[in-house]
């Protein structure tokens, strides 16, 4: 492409961006960077792209914030976009993936987690000369994964989800013979904090990133799904905190603690002296905002966590208002830890862990708290009456016993 149409077509790209509002205005010139450097080079795919700034060590937001902006490109000058291996203009296997995973309403991080495995198992491919849609290249993947980079096997069953979700649903067939490099998962019981050490890490936490940690073991909620709280889902009255799309995209009621109603109550308070005014509305789930356009204004829908300033949604382009991101909690949580003490691998999570096995020890019966946490299975609740059998410490060691015989023989 000649010097001067590629000029002409990244300041068409730039007014675009500016007038419909599609990046932050410091961002602009980055996303402009992204699309100079797709068409100086020959106007690569997406996918090779990817690859590319993958193998160079670019950040995982470095790499999405150049497809999204050679996407954007697309969209304005779409005569120059690609088709794909069907003669489609559908775009790359890693795009049509994630539109796979949006119809399906799986959740955003499954969604970034996916999508980002999928472009690994691609440029891998490319790099071994395989054809990606070759059961044998999926499997030789695979098998790289546990015994080249020695990833766990929560990390290889996790890749091997996301590539067969790519087979399945993009490419419409049924991988044979992968069976065989499924990892085999042990069991491991959950890291548990006593009701001491929980204590000493709250008084440590400060701030909103503290409120959200009280929240999380106050409900036994998961991370993300405290900071997905709406205002309308915190019911003071009641005690009560309603989790929607949960994991498994199911809806269940969990408990708010009468110890930080008073803290939560200040918080929202000052969220909504922020609030009044904004022309900016909260991000919703599309298919809520297409039914109800103006529900994104109203103070209901707002999050109970929101984020200082207002972002691009990945998913439409358009400014939203979003919650805070989740670094901030895991950050607060490492540091409350540290000064509390504690040296067990502690995280987030571990909360969580924490809530049921305290309910438990409380005699709180496992079916109770199995719909507290949102589990499918009981099964999955019953692993804590291990983790609170050994907190208890009912049984004591044989040499401690003899000791205390030892004891009683020689002081009669």
């Amino acid at each position: 492409m000649e010097k001067q149409i590629i000029l002409d077509r990244l300041a068409a790209f730039e007014r675009h961006i500016r007038e419909r509002e599609l990046a932050r205005p410091q961002h602009v010139r980055y996303m402009v960077h992204w699309v100079e450097r797709y068409l100086r080079t020959g106007r690569k795919s997406v996918q090779e792209m990817a690859a590319e700034l993958e193998r160079e060590g670019k950040e995982p937001w470095q790499i999405r914030q150049a497809l999204d902006a050679v996407k954007i490109y697309l969209q304005v000058f779409p005569e120059e976009a690609e088709p794909d291996e069907h003669g489609s203009f559908e775009g790359d296997p890693a795009g049509r993936l994630t539109d796979a995973l949006r119809i399906r309403h799986y959740s955003p991080s499954t969604e970034k987690t996916y999508a980002g495995w999928c472009r690994r198992y691609l440029a891998y491919c490319m790099k071994t000369s395989q054809d990606p849609r070759e059961d044998s290249s999926f499997r030789e993947f695979i098998s790289s994964l546990a015994l080249k980079d020695r990833v766990s096997s929560s990390t290889q069953n996790q890749a091997f989800n996301a590539v067969l979700f790519l087979f399945r649903n993009v490419w419409n067939t049924e991988p044979a013979g992968i069976e065989a490099v499924r990892a085999r998962k042990g069991k491991r019981l959950p890291t548990v904090l006593t009701r001491k050490e929980v204590s000493a890490l709250l008084t440590h936490a400060s701030g909103t990133a503290g409120l959200v940690l009280k929240v999380i073991y106050s409900a036994g909620l998961r991370l993300h799904e405290a900071l997905s709280l709406r205002i309308q889902d915190v019911d003071f009255e009641a005690g009560t905190i309603m989790v929607r799309g949960g994991k498994g995209d199911k809806d269940r009621v969990t408990l708010l603690a009468d110890t930080i109603k008073d803290e939560l109550n200040s918080h929202i308070a000052a969220i909504r002296e922020t609030w009044t005014g904004s022309e900016v509305p909260v991000s919703l789930p599309d298919a809520l905002e297409r039914k109800y356009p103006n529900a994104g204004m109203e103070w209901g829908w707002q999050y109970v966590f929101p984020s200082r300033e207002s972002s691009v949604d990945p998913g439409t382009g358009a400014i939203r208002r979003h919650h805070m991101h989740e670094t901030a909690v895991q950050s607060m949580m490492r540091d409350a830890a540290r000064k509390a003490g504690i040296t067990k691998h502690a995280s987030v999570h571990t909360l969580r862990h924490s809530f049921a096995t305290h309910l438990l020890m409380a005699g709180v019966d496992v079916c109770e708290i199995q719909e507290l946490l949102g589990h499918r299975s009981i099964e999955t609740t019953r692993i804590y009456l291990h983790v609170m059998r050994n907190l208890k410490a009912s049984v004591r060691s044989p040499l401690d016993l003899m000791h205390g015989k030892t004891e009683r023989s020689s002081s009669g």
